[in-house]
């Protein structure tokens, strides 16, 4: 005689809601009319059920299935594996549908999650509800983002024989790690590293570089998208520009650097750095006089090569034919002016970490040296050769990040690279005082932990301790801090003061995620089809990510995840067809499969 089933259902809710976004007490009004559901638990994070209360419910309604339902029900999967044991049910029978994989599709995720919990109360296993069609697939790609993630996935496909469309927004790929002056644990030149890369990216004959460019819409299906990209005017001829340099020199517009984080200022005609790929000239269209106001034209008249400048050129659009998609568009750094208690764009000698490490770096303003920030002739805040040099300089960390103000997430670099930065200044300034105020220490890689044992052993000193403000005080900068060990609130005196600031998804990741229907978390970082064994395909047929534009990753595991992410692009070409992704599915042909 077969057993009756009686399901008992939790239904949870973790509360960070990153990428389902339902009512849960409408859905368990849903689960509540199933004949075979004889008891429901709804939980959160803030509030869980006493194992005790829940072997009760088990024992009283003699339940001998349980479903754990919600976005991450691993979470509590743990207090369900204990009361089974205890209860004597079939720990096969802990079941978890988790909302965050499957049921935020299409946008209906109630009534998605309903049918996926229909399912499994009708005893149908969820990946067996999911007949994934196949699509054939074109053999090209477009990798969208030029910078080392970006790079790497281009690198990989290219090297399979396939051809791959390398799009960047800005004059050059490179992108954040360009402007990087060491690589932390191993303080490895990062250009060393890098440009080889983009040098073997400029010259590959299966990569297509399309700088100065971006998406413009996406349209089509999974294996056959087409794809209408906007390139921007250059108003300098890639073929014919030499690269001599006589236009910048002559140029009468500055602008500020945005390679060297603006510490800095460039011409309105220039190439973003002297290893840039293309090493080509381009204008910036804002800061041009002759865009501007129809006059100047000096670039012009000075350039030797004829015709290689034209000031009229006009804005481009093309429209490419693509299989798969790998988006690596990284991130932004965390706006410092925002935590107005450091003083940040008001007191000159406040810097930010990616600012401090262009001053640091030998092609940077200084060519290395560390040096006091100066105003120019108009007024402008820049780093000059022969402005002084600080003899103490603190460094802060957390900035923007682990802050429930701006961002609640641990942004896992910011450790590291404050170490690596007190580390340069002891190396480029060794009487100089270097502290190092931290919350916690997260030195998570292999090789970190020893890095920051190195690092102590050199004289820096750290503090653990909040940073509160910093003020002027006479041309010095006083900070208010604590030091926990030592159960006191401090004051100190320094020069400079570094702001380890966090990583940020990109100001236009919501737009592009729109383009391409891709889930983000209310960070804003894109979404993973599964943050756990499918940590690189998105629920979008064709259409993988890699890099930091999912979240805050170091450089190892940026390139580790570009080329899974090129792995997945490869297997697909070599197979000649995509899978269709789990949003490609509508609500009914869900309701069809296995009924």
């Amino acid at each position: 005689m077969t057993e009756e089933i009686r399901f008992g259902v939790c239904i949870y809710n973790s509360e960070r809601n990153t990428v389902c976004r339902f009512n849960f007490n409408e859905l368990s009004d849903f689960v509540a009319k199933q004949s075979n559901v004889k008891c429901i638990w709804k939980f959160s994070s803030n509030k869980l059920i006493a194992i005790n209360s829940l072997l009760g419910d088990i024992k009283t309604y003699s339940l001998n299935k349980l479903v754990i339902a919600g976005d991450f029900p691993g979470e509590v999967k743990g207090l369900f594996v204990k009361a089974a044991k205890a209860s004597g049910v079939n720990l096969d029978n802990v079941i978890l549908v988790d909302f965050s994989v499957y049921a935020n599709l299409n946008g209906q995720s109630l009534s998605m999650a309903k049918k996926l919990l229909e399912k499994v109360l009708n005893g149908i296993e969820i990946e067996d509800s999911f007949s994934l069609s196949e699509n054939p697939v074109h053999p090209d790609t477009l990798v969208i983002g030029g910078g080392i993630a970006g790079i790497q996935a281009s690198l990989e496909i290219a090297n399979g024989g396939n051809k791959v469309y390398l799009l960047e927004k800005t004059g050059t790929i490179g992108g954040h790690m360009a402007m990087f002056d060491k690589t932390f644990p191993t303080l490895d030149c990062a250009a060393c590293i890098l440009t080889p890369k983009m040098v073997e990216v400029g010259q590959h004959p299966n990569i297509e570089i399309l700088t100065y460019s971006q998406l413009k819409s996406i349209s089509g299906v999974a294996g056959n998208y087409q794809a209408k990209i906007h390139k921007k005017a250059r108003r300098v001829n890639l073929s014919t520009c030499i690269g001599c340099g006589t236009c910048a020199e002559k140029c009468p517009r500055k602008a500020p650097s945005e390679f060297d984080a603006s510490t800095t200022l460039r011409k309105a005609i220039y190439i973003p750095f002297p290893q840039a790929v293309p090493n080509k000239y381009l204008i910036d269209a804002d800061h041009c006089t002759y865009v501007e106001s129809g006059k100047c034209r000096v670039c012009e008249k000075v350039c030797p090569v004829p015709d290689c400048i034209n000031l009229d050129e006009k804005d481009t659009e093309i429209e490419i034919t693509i299989g798969n998609i790998v988006v690596a568009t990284g991130f932004k750094i965390f706006d410092a002016a925002k935590a107005e208690q450091f003083g940040y764009g008001k007191l000159p000698n406040v810097l930010t970490s990616l600012e401090f490490e262009r001053l640091i770096n030998a092609a940077g303003p200084t060519g290395g040296n560390i040096t006091f920030r100066t105003q120019d002739k108009k007024d402008n805040w820049v780093f000059e050769q022969g402005a002084g040099e600080p003899e103490s300089i603190a460094i802060i960390h957390c900035v923007g990040s682990r802050d429930e103000n701006f961002n609640k997430y641990c942004s896992k670099v910011c450790c590291m690279y404050s170490l690596k930065l007190a580390h340069l200044v002891k190396e480029k300034l060794p009487k100089a005082s270097v502290f190092e105020y931290f919350i916690d220490m997260r030195a998570f890689g292999k090789g970190y932990e020893e890095f920051y044992e190195r690092i102590k052993e050199e004289g820096v000193h750290i503090i653990r301790g909040r940073t509160a403000t910093i003020k002027d005080n006479k041309g010095k900068l006083l900070l208010r801090s604590e030091d926990i060990l030592s159960e006191k609130l401090i004051e100190q005196e320094v020069d400079m003061v570094v702001l380890s600031v966090g990583l940020e998804p990109r100001e236009d990741a919501k737009k592009l995620a729109e383009m391409l229907n891709l889930n983000i978390t209310l960070d804003g970082w894109f979404t993973e089809r599964n943050y756990i064994f499918d940590p690189v395909n998105t629920n979008i047929g064709g259409i993988a990510i890699a890099g930091v534009c999912q979240g805050p990753k170091d450089i190892p595991d940026t390139v580790a995840q570009a080329s899974a992410a090129a792995a997945r692009v490869l297997q697909s070409i070599i197979n000649k067809k995509v899978k269709v992704g789990l949003k490609n599915i509508s609500h009914e042909e869900l309701k069809l499969v296995k009924d």
